[in-house]
């Protein structure tokens, strides 16, 4: 496993939606600039959704149009629908993500719509965004466990990546949104899952509520994966799975690693700077175990 992977950091809009504390555009904007200058190839930055629905994701376009004169970097923006979608391309999105759910319970909570229903509303976007040249990311929710349903079968994965695949996403990125799955499982999934939508386009977004995405990654990692999504200081969550914690931590994904040999490109002093930055604006500490060593070792020579 001494080959290079690809890190989607997914901080400024996954991460971010669902804080209390209000961000405004200009702190979103100098977290992703400071992303950037921590390595970052690719980064979900904004949604074009409601802002009655999301606050936090609100002005997207400005955050979007401050930072894509970084044409060297891909900036990731999830669109709900062709409003959406409408409004992403006057932006000058490059790269939008849609989303379903591998599960009846969570699409109805999330979207109230059934799995078929949400297939069938993203159908006019990805012809569309065929069309203008814009590159489409997939998202499949609960693919490991559902808060309404709970156990989901892969073969039920497989099915919706299958889909989204077929109608032109790029890459589709499985999320284990309520953080349950175990390494076998995680194996599993991937396994069925790359029967229909090859290993190289699919990606591991794995949150870490029972404390196992990092075994989850590596288990995936072994099966051949190589794009993971993470969260700058463990930052994120999900208000329709209750108890749901945040992402997995980008530190602990980049110290994993960078000392299994794996090269990441992210410069792990840059990346702290972000995530002690947006931790500071968000009211608390990152829940990483790397960052959280780190910034206690730093301490501890500050007062030496």
């Amino acid at each position: 496993m001494g080959d290079e992977v690809r890190i989607v950091e997914v901080g400024p809009r996954d991460g971010l939606q669902n804080e209390k504390t209000p961000i405004t555009v200009e702190a979103r904007i100098a977290f992703i600039e400071a992303l950037i200058a921590a390595g970052f190839p690719t980064i979900e930055i904004g949604s074009f959704v409601s802002p009655k629905a999301i606050p936090q994701m609100a002005n997207s376009d400005h955050v979007l149009q401050a930072v894509d004169h970084h044409a060297d970097r891909e900036f990731h923006v999830l669109v709900p629908n062709e409003r959406g979608y409408d409004a992403a391309v006057t932006a000058g999105a490059q790269v939008i993500a849609v989303f379903a759910s591998a599960s009846e319970g969570f699409s109805r909570a999330n979207i109230n719509c059934t799995i078929a229903e949400s297939i069938e509303r993203f159908k006019p976007v990805l012809t569309r965004a065929k069309a203008d040249g814009i590159k489409v990311r997939g998202y499949v929710s609960c693919v490991l466990g559902c808060p309404y349903d709970g156990e989901v079968k892969p073969a039920a994965v497989a099915s919706v990546a299958k889909q989204l695949w077929d109608q032109g996403c790029y890459e589709v990125s499985l999320g284990d949104t309520i953080g349950v799955g175990t390494p076998a499982r995680a194996r599993q999934l991937l396994r069925a899952v790359a029967g229909e939508v090859p290993m190289a386009n699919l990606g591991m977004h794995f949150h870490d509520t029972y404390g196992q995405a990092l075994a989850n990654i590596y288990a995936g990692l072994e099966e051949g994966a190589r794009v993971i999504d993470s969260a700058a200081g463990g930052l994120g969550g999900c208000p329709y799975a209750p108890g749901a914690t945040g992402n997995v931590a980008t530190e602990d994904v980049v110290y994993m690693l960078e000392g299994m040999g794996i090269k990441t490109g992210i410069d792990m002093t840059k990346l702290l700077a972000a995530t002690n930055t947006v931790s500071e604006l968000i009211g608390r500490p990152p829940v990483s175990r790397v960052a959280s060593a780190l910034n206690a070792k730093a301490k501890a020579a500050r007062t030496a």
